[in-house]
């Protein structure tokens, strides 16, 4: 790598950062996992499993090391917890928040429940334990249509409750033919909401931060500016987005999409920016073709680093602990998202 961009000094310190980590994760039989939107060198250079939320509670379920680290955000190393109870899990930072899972509550999903009685609670991934323990299913944005199409068939309804997302949720509307509406926070609601005589989506006002700052500008810059290319939109960005892209998908099929085609095609990701270093970083010979849309970064995920994980190693710091009774409960839902994957 040319020197402007990263000294030589500096990659020296995180190869022995790097180094180090693998050294002690070997000691201690302890698995790094590892999220799409990681730091390249984090996510490329230390051993363990990378991928996206439902790729990693596979590996989270499976794992039978005596550790797991989760490099994520803490609804991840949650769900690492919920599936592995029997493990140490710990998260380099415990600072590494979701602007998803922030912005709902037991509370407001219980709310819900009475408000729309006997539907189904569909729960994206990007949420506590405790707003898991009192949901019927989870999905992550790799699973979520299969999900969606289960709880209808299972509990016998055109209509359901997805929350916290409103823009995935609008997305799962239109590809289901159905209607969406986001319940106010107050839960004053107009009286116009017919989900018995038409299929509804009831959702909650949430958004990622990150993907809602897309907008169709971006996806016609892209457009103007390279003629023929693909563009590929997370389904957490807003549904005009999402319609006028030409693919959408998890990380997980973004990346699957880079290796199969990246060497013949132009390609824009609208998603986290890590996610298009670390796609250059494993497919060197796609890099020239990935357009690097580099400005939106999510403040949550880049709070784990390479100085982090190590500390984490050496001092079991932050261990994940969560109430025997809700892990339970919660565990239904994250079992049932797997099982129908």
């Amino acid at each position: 790598m040319p020197e402007s961009i990263v000294s030589d000094a500096e990659l020296e310190r995180k190869a022995g950062l790097v180094f180090e980590i693998n050294r002690r994760a070997a000691e201690r039989n302890a698995v790094v996992l590892k999220h799409n939107y990681m730091e390249p060198v984090l996510f490329y250079a230390v051993d363990g499993y990378a991928g996206d939320s439902l790729e990693l509670s596979r590996r989270a379920a499976q794992a039978d090391a005596d550790i797991i680290i989760f490099c994520g955000v803490n609804f991840m190393a949650q769900t690492a917890k919920i599936l592995n109870p029997a493990k140490k899990v710990l998260i380099p930072s415990n600072k590494a928040g979701c602007s998803l899972a922030d912005d709902i509550t037991v509370q407001d999903v219980l709310m819900l429940k009475e408000k729309f009685p006997g539907l189904p609670v569909v729960t994206y991934i990007n949420s506590t334990a405790e707003v898991k323990a009192v949901s019927d299913v989870c999905c992550t944005s790799g699973n979520v249509l299969k999900v969606v199409g289960w709880a209808r068939d299972t509990f016998k309804t055109r209509s359901l409750i997805f929350v916290p997302d409103k823009y995935m949720a609008g997305n799962i509307a239109r590809e289901n033919n159905m209607e969406v509406y986001v319940c106010p926070k107050d839960f004053k609601t107009d009286g116009k909401v017919n989900y018995k005589n038409k299929p509804t989506i009831i959702t909650w006002d949430a958004r990622c931060y990150v993907h809602e700052q897309y907008t169709l500008g971006d996806v016609e810059a892209i457009r103007k500016n390279y003629p023929g290319a693909i563009v590929l939109a997370h389904p957490e960005c807003r549904p005009e987005v999402v319609n006028a892209a030409d693919i959408s998908g998890s990380t997980s099929k973004m990346a699957e999409y880079v290796r199969k085609n990246g060497k013949d095609k132009r390609i824009a990701l609208l998603t986290e920016c890590s996610m298009a270093d670390n796609l250059c970083a494993v497919f060197p010979e796609c890099a020239n073709n990935i357009v690097r849309m580099c400005n939106l970064r999510c403040k949550h995920m880049g709070m784990i680093t390479l100085d982090q994980l190590l500390d984490s190693l050496m001092a079991d710091i932050y261990e994940v602990k969560i109430d025997e009774t809700i892990r339970k409960k919660a565990e239904v839902a994250v079992r049932r998202m797997i099982e129908i994957n």
